[in-house]
């Protein structure tokens, strides 16, 4: 019989902890991160000139490659919002037939969206923290200081670096495997982790963000994300029960089929009414 080492068993117990406590675990991370790029301030410096060419540019921005990625990611957080908003229209469209999942799902996931990289991440940390962007800065051909992490400045107005938006987006698609069929979490897992990785190295190639900024924006979306579902799935209020929100879908689209009933045949008499004023 073989035995688990060390090793072995310390990975188990980090995958515990972070399954039993994963708002503990993302805490710690978000600490280890901060103190890290606190107390190594160039490891910043020196990630983002590893594609600086030392004459005022990132080529990889240039890349049509490279940029075709970015925009491919951008589609895809547009086209997960929109399917999952799409399934809600669907039903308060057809409130006679059962929604096609729980409820409770497209809710998490276009919920996550708005508060992880929508408010917390673009609306708060973006714009109010001012962190110059690396090609911003007198390192790599801009006007502006390096900026640590975590120190507000004023150098930047709005949509400044910290964080970043698009690794929020790219962390965000995990509310997928949230909630996914269980059987098919650890794949999904493992191809989202991977464009997540593509995606927000891409943001530092581009000289669009330190490397501190993609990691400690990983960390603060899934705080949102782990309280949404905390909230949403493990203490569901009465509002969210499943059974609760197709009512409520079904007697809101009901509501609506009335309102636009109404809506066309006051319009039908209108118009009506308009031409019978050419006779």
């Amino acid at each position: 019989m073989v035995q688990d080492g060390p090793k072995t068993s310390f990975f188990k117990k980090t995958i515990n902890f972070c399954s039993e406590r994963p708002f503990t675990a993302v805490l710690t991370y978000i600490l280890i991160v901060s103190a890290i790029f606190l107390i190594f301030p160039g490891l910043d410096v020196w990630a983002s000139n590893f594609f600086y060419n030392g004459e005022g540019s990132f080529p990889v921005s240039k890349d049509p490659f490279w940029r075709s990625v970015r925009y491919f990611g951008v589609y895809l957080f547009q086209w997960v919002a929109g399917l999952s908003l799409l399934v809600m229209l669907i039903k308060l469209a057809f409130p006679k037939i059962k929604a096609v999942m729980d409820l409770r799902h497209p809710i998490f996931v276009v919920s996550t969206l708005i508060l992880g990289p929508g408010l917390v991440v673009n609306a708060f940390f973006k714009n109010l923290w001012g962190r110059p962007r690396p090609r911003q800065t007198d390192i790599f051909g801009g006007d502006l200081p390096f900026i640590g992490v975590w120190q507000p400045t004023n150098h930047c107005d709005s949509n400044c670096s910290f964080v970043s938006g698009e690794a929020s987006a790219s962390i965000w698609l995990f509310t997928l495997v949230f909630i996914a069929p269980k059987a098919w979490r650890i794949p999904l897992a493992t191809a989202i982790g991977a464009l997540v990785f593509v995606l927000s190295a891409n943001r530092v190639a581009f000289g669009g963000h330190y490397f501190s900024d993609t990691l400690l924006s990983w960390g603060v979306t899934m705080l949102v994300i782990i309280g949404v579902y905390h909230y949403l799935y493990q203490r569901t209020p009465n509002w969210a029960q499943p059974s609760n929100l197709e009512t409520s879908f079904t007697n809101g689209g009901n509501w609506l089929r009335t309102k636009i009933g109404s809506a066309a045949c006051w319009c039908a008499r209108g118009t009506k009414s308009f031409f019978r004023k050419f006779k």
